[in-house]
């Protein structure tokens, strides 16, 4: 899935100005559905796009920390490996989980917008404080009352 925004779009533009993919750097990425339609509210894609997002064959060498699935997005905590530049592990990533989103929703077309935002972590910023922002999303959204009774997210700091 190409993420090039269209030339008429300078907000997409805005958002690859100074992309930098470093490798083994830590990003925190987040990407939204087309339209931010919450096609996550049904569980069938939830599932199927969350066992995408631990799939060693997609993120190569690339190591996911934490991440959370929202109705109409989703936050990825992500170290880079040596051999795979952040674009490529997104463009990954977004390919097969809307693939298989898109399969158990019986529907067909682009899932994930085009952009995502990236934000790469200096070295005084804490890990597991930013793992456990981006797990706490449903919480602030209001989708539960306890981060344990929501089931889409997850974090190597279990």
């Amino acid at each position: 899935m190409p993420h090039s925004a269209p030339a008429s779009n300078p907000g997409h533009r805005a958002l690859r100005k100074g992309r930098v993919s470093l490798p083994n750097h830590v990003y925190h990425l987040t990407v939204a559905t087309v339209g931010r339609v919450p096609l996550f509210a049904d569980p069938r894609a939830a599932q199927a796009a969350c066992r995408r997002f631990g799939d060693a064959a997609l993120l190569g060498d690339a190591r996911m920390l934490a991440w959370v699935l929202m109705p109409d997005h989703a936050h990825w905590l992500l170290q880079l490996g040596e051999s795979k530049p952040l674009q490529k592990v997104v463009e990954s990533l977004k390919s097969f989980s809307a693939l298989d989103a898109n399969a158990a929703l019986g529907r067909r077309g682009p899932l994930w917008s085009r952009a995502y935002h990236d934000h790469g972590l200096r070295s005084d910023e804490d890990l597991a404080a930013i793992a456990r922002y981006i797990v706490a999303n449903p919480l602030r959204a209001g989708l539960v009352q306890r981060i344990g009774d929501y089931p889409y997210w997850n974090a190597i700091w279990l």
